[in-house]
């Protein structure tokens, strides 16, 4: 990584900061969102099987129902958009997808994609799924904090929310009982600057050994 781009890096995660007052007239094409979200899951997952997917509102009426069920936060409907991370507590079942593909890519033999597989298919199912849950929360906090930085490197702005009625959205969306809601981002253009925080010492959460 080069001195510049090590600077640039630097200014985008000290600049992104959580924006809850949005211009409600600014909009984002599907394949400006799109292009965010090609970004973001490249982001590192366990076992690459990328338990994640996304929602994307934009339309204005749908927001307004999801504010109700999001605690009445203004950002759900005056933002470009709303983003729903959800887990995927049976990611295994994307296997034979991802690893054909890196196999087909150059990135592994076929005999390493069929052993890589097996042992998939042999462990994550066994699994609890309170396990598979906190695997895929984990992986979809990882995706939706590089999400945020593409946004910001995009001279857009987010927030996330964790408070939300889960069991509403679900209902109201339907969501197939694989997926579980994690986190709602809004995304879009500030209306207002953002409500800047400061972090401990560094010292303090800290230790060498």
């Amino acid at each position: 990584m080069t001195v510049k781009t090590q600077d640039y890096l630097s200014t985008i995660i000290r600049e992104r900061h959580s924006v809850r007052k949005y211009d409600s007239s600014f909009t984002l094409s599907k394949e400006e969102i799109l292009e965010i979200l090609k970004e973001a899951t490249l982001a590192p997952s366990s076992s690459n099987l990328q338990p994640w997917k996304f929602l994307v509102i934009q339309d204005q009426e749908t927001k307004a129902e999801l504010r109700s069920i999001a605690y009445n936060q203004e950002q759900v409907e005056t933002s470009a958009a709303v983003i729903a991370v959800l887990g995927d507590r049976e990611m295994y079942k994307n296997v034979e997808k991802v690893y054909q593909s890196a196999f087909e890519a150059g990135y592994m033999t076929e005999a390493n994609m069929k052993q890589l597989i097996e042992g998939t298919n042999k462990t994550y199912p066994n699994a609890p799924v309170e396990t598979r849950e906190n695997i895929a929360a984990f992986d979809a906090g990882l995706v939706s904090m590089q999400l945020m930085l593409i946004a910001k490197a995009r001279g857009l702005d987010t927030v996330t929310m964790g408070g939300f009625d889960k069991a509403k959205f679900i209902e109201r969306f339907e969501i197939d009982e694989r997926y579980f809601p994690i986190v709602l981002i809004s995304l879009g253009k500030a209306a207002a600057p953002a409500h800047k925080t400061t972090r401990l010492p560094i010292e303090d959460t800290v230790s060498f050994i």
